[in-house]
């Protein structure tokens, strides 16, 4: 009963500020203060949330969404953080292509749909290569630093016991980075779900974002939020899963 009343209290405590938010969504349409027919209360859209629950339209547009996500998410952590060990590593390489970097980091997914459109057409193709990109700058640019910025007291402790590169590598430089790569990997993931709700707002027929503006074009507005609730809810799964990976791959940096 105790460590249930513990959760309970812990729980209130951290969200708190959400609840206090709930509680005045719920009122401000009910009192006018804003129009209930743009605003849906909470209670309209938990209720929302379960029709399309029930019906299995939920399941159906974020698994699209996911499967999305996660292609675009894998193909940018597998590029970047592959091709940030190795510009981190070479310092020469990474003094060269620093300014490049930062000019792609600046353009914008969303500005570059429609070039995605145009080389690799409407489907799902295109969805997937602008969450790549735009997961990609987070991992590849934190990767880079991280092996970057490495303790040069640890590299150079393995090379005084006559350590070899590859050792030093996979045992010093990798370990050391991986607070960094996995800081980037997260943000690549909060990236990529941003990136799925524009993406999928021009020419789908399935998934979270395609809801929201489905919602929204036939005025049923409870769904619409009800949609925005679920991509938060994707976000926070997402978030919590790259969270306890890098926790049993990186559990030493606690």
């Amino acid at each position: 009963m105790r460590k249930w009343a513990n959760w309970l209290s812990t729980f209130t405590g951290r969200s708190l500020g959400l609840i206090i938010i709930v509680i005045l969504w719920e009122i401000a349409p009910r009192a006018g203060w804003v129009n209930i027919a743009y605003v849906s209360p909470p209670s309209k859209v938990v209720a929302a949330l379960w029709s399309l629950l029930a019906s299995g339209d939920m399941a159906v547009h974020a698994i699209s969404s996911l499967k999305r996500m996660l292609a675009g998410l894998a193909a940018a952590v597998a590029v970047g953080t592959i091709l940030g060990i190795f510009i981190g590593w070479f310092r020469r390489v990474e003094y060269a292509l620093d300014f490049t970097f930062q000019a792609f980091r600046q353009m914008s997914a969303f500005a570059l749909f429609p070039i995605f459109i145009l080389f690799f057409g409407i489907g799902e193709l295109s969805k997937t290569v602008i969450v790549f990109w735009a997961s990609l700058w987070p991992v590849l640019l934190n990767t880079i630093n991280g092996v970057r910025t490495v303790d040069q007291i640890l590299v150079d402790s393995a090379k005084s016991m006559g350590a070899s590169q590859a050792f030093i590598f996979t045992k010093v430089v990798l370990p050391a980075a991986a607070p960094a790569i996995f800081t980037g990997i997260r943000l690549g993931g909060s990236y990529a779900v941003m990136a799925i709700v524009a993406a999928e707002m021009i020419g789908a027929h399935a998934g979270l974002g395609y809801l929201v503006l489905y919602s929204q074009e036939t005025f049923k507005i409870p769904d619409m939020y009800a949609a925005i609730v679920g991509l938060a809810i994707l976000g926070l799964g997402l978030n919590y899963a790259l969270a306890t990976l890098e926790t049993k791959l990186a559990g030493w940096k606690q």
